[in-house]
């Protein structure tokens, strides 16, 4: 397992605890990566999708006795935009996908186009989730759902090892849990 949780101790005249969390808990690149094999995970869902568009095209063009010329158009962009998006996208978003937990926080970067970064402080923890599709479960990965206080929503970290998911959330359970606060 490539991750950790780490706690810190803040032993400083004149700062509480509370204040010291918050002046803590700053946005930067969590250190983790999600596992190699959400890459795979990435392609086949854009396959599908690629497959889908592509065939209705395809099926559209090909029993058209007087196919649009726009449609034809769109068909070859398609299959050239296809394999390139195949090929870039899952390592863009490996590249990019990152998570961590300490003491203080859970840490999230994800996305590709639109990049999303997340910091929910442990205290703000109400619930923690693991969630895995029939496609994750043939890659062994599993998509972790951290549930705070928050009007933004859950943090999600999505590729993780599905046995790592699982060490994870018994982690971030007995730490919310010996954490003092009401998570609200």
């Amino acid at each position: 397992m490539s991750w950790a949780v780490r706690s810190e101790v803040v032993q400083a005249e004149g700062v509480t605890e509370e204040t010291a969390t918050t002046e803590r808990l700053t946005l930067r690149p969590p250190a983790n990566r999600v596992s190699r094999r959400a890459m795979g995970y990435w392609a086949v869902w854009a396959a599908v999708g690629w497959v889908i568009l592509v065939g209705v095209q395809a099926v559209f063009v090909f029993t058209s006795d007087d196919a649009p010329t726009w449609l034809v158009v769109t068909l070859t962009i398609s299959c050239v935009l296809a394999p390139l998006h195949l090929l870039v996208m899952p390592q863009w978003r490996y590249r990019i996908h990152r998570w961590e937990v300490t003491g203080d926080a859970v840490y999230t970067q994800e996305g590709w186009l639109k990049q999303d970064w997340r910091i929910a402080p442990i205290s703000r923890i109400q619930t923690v989730d693991i969630e895995r599709d029939p496609v994750e479960q043939l890659f062994r990965l599993a998509k972790l759902t951290v549930t705070t206080a928050s009007a933004a929503g859950p943090v999600k970290i999505s590729g993780l090892d599905h046995a790592d998911a699982l060490a994870l959330a018994a982690e971030l359970t007995k730490t919310t849990q010996a954490t003092p606060g009401d998570a609200t």
